[in-house]
């Protein structure tokens, strides 16, 4: 007999799906074009540096900010494909529930250290606003509105595994995380 939620479920899980994945791809399109303003700030500041002696002081800061813009935008594509940083060795070796199971206890760690990365994230924000945190070379720029970016991506994260816990739970099998034959090519999913 089949369970009467299943279908409600998958419904679910196809809409949190939906929706992770335009966030996701929003999410890596801004830090493509921090990776983007990245190149052209070093060059930028190369040929300031070293052709026209005139060095940017303000150039290695704003390349840091855009390095956690990279990084926190990006992660939460990077789960959802199944290419978050893992050790597979465990993985790679098992079918069926167990494999099913494994996948389920790696998402679920991944959104509870994106829920503590959130609130710790909030948390620092507030502090640097309380203390009008401001940056050392652009005074005008308070530190809170980079730190800004990791609340943010924890979050797209946190909404990435909340997505692929339900899909779990939908008997369906999250993009990325597909049994592969050996060959890496996936399988359909996972039994």
């Amino acid at each position: 007999m089949s369970d009467p939620r299943t279908p409600v479920l998958a419904r679910i899980a196809a809409a949190a799906e939906l929706v992770a994945t335009a966030a996701s791809r929003v999410a890596t399109a801004l830090a493509a074009v921090a990776v983007l303003a990245c190149f052209v700030l070093v060059c930028w500041a190369v040929g300031a540096r070293y052709f026209f002696n005139r060095p940017l002081t303000w150039s290695d800061e704003v390349t840091g900010w855009l390095v956690v813009a990279m990084v926190m935008l990006a992660v939460a594509d990077a789960q959802r494909r199944g290419e978050n940083i893992g050790v597979d060795l465990l993985l790679e070796r098992t079918r069926g529930r167990a494999r099913r199971a494994l996948v389920a206890l790696g998402v679920a760690m991944v959104a509870v250290c994106a829920a503590m990365i959130l609130v710790h994230g909030i948390e620092m924000v507030q502090f640097s606003r309380m203390l009008d945190l401001r940056s050392n070379t652009l005074g005008t720029v308070g530190i809170w509105m980079v730190q800004t970016l990791v609340p943010i991506g924890a979050a797209l994260l946190l909404i990435v595994a909340l997505a692929q816990l339900v899909t779990l739970a939908a008997g369906r099998t999250p993009e990325g995380y597909a049994e592969t034959q050996g060959d890496g090519i996936p399988k359909a999913g996972i039994e």
